[in-house]
This record gives structure tokens, sequence and C-alpha cells, in this order.
């Protein structure tokens, strides 16, 4: 066990950001991949901000995670996507 998940105990609010290129639609390609394991993304828990040049978006997504494996599951399933560029 490392010493970050022995801080994390579950459930617990927990940030999910996601960097891309911009487009109008990189919000929601990130909300639908974090959907896929979180049943209920609460309103005003996406935000997102455009890089000084406006090139890149990082989006900010609030969840109830339940465990560790279910954080392990998105982190994959967002680095998979072609959209996005980095997961932290």
């Amino acid at each position: 066990m490392t010493e970050t998940e022995s801080l994390l105990v579950f459930p617990c609010e927990f940030p999910i950001k996601a960097m891309g290129k911009s487009r109008d639609d990189f919000d929601l390609i990130v909300v639908e991949i974090i959907r896929r394991h979180v049943d209920d993304i609460k309103e005003g828990a996406v935000t997102s901000r455009p890089s000084k040049a406006g090139n890149y978006t990082a989006v900010t997504v609030m969840i109830e995670a339940t465990s560790r494996e279910q954080l392990n599951a998105i982190y994959q399933d967002l680095t998979d996507s072609t959209d996005v560029l980095m997961a932290l």
C-alpha cells in the first residue's frame, strides 16, 4: 500500500482532471468517460479551464469515489481515449 492509498478513506470526494486539445465537446467527452464508472455526477461538479494560448483545455470533475479500483478504472479509460492527452 502506498502513502497516497493510505490517505484515502472511501467513499470520498475526489477530483478527476483530464487535459486535451481544446474543442467544443471536450468536457462532454471527459464526463461521458467518467459516467461509465460513476452513477451520479452532481450539478456544478464539472469545471473547465483553457490554457493561456487556448490550445488546450483542462476539465476537472468532482466525484464521490467509492474505491481505489473505481479510480483506477476511470484513469485507465481516460488515458485510453485518443482525445485525452493527460489525466491526473
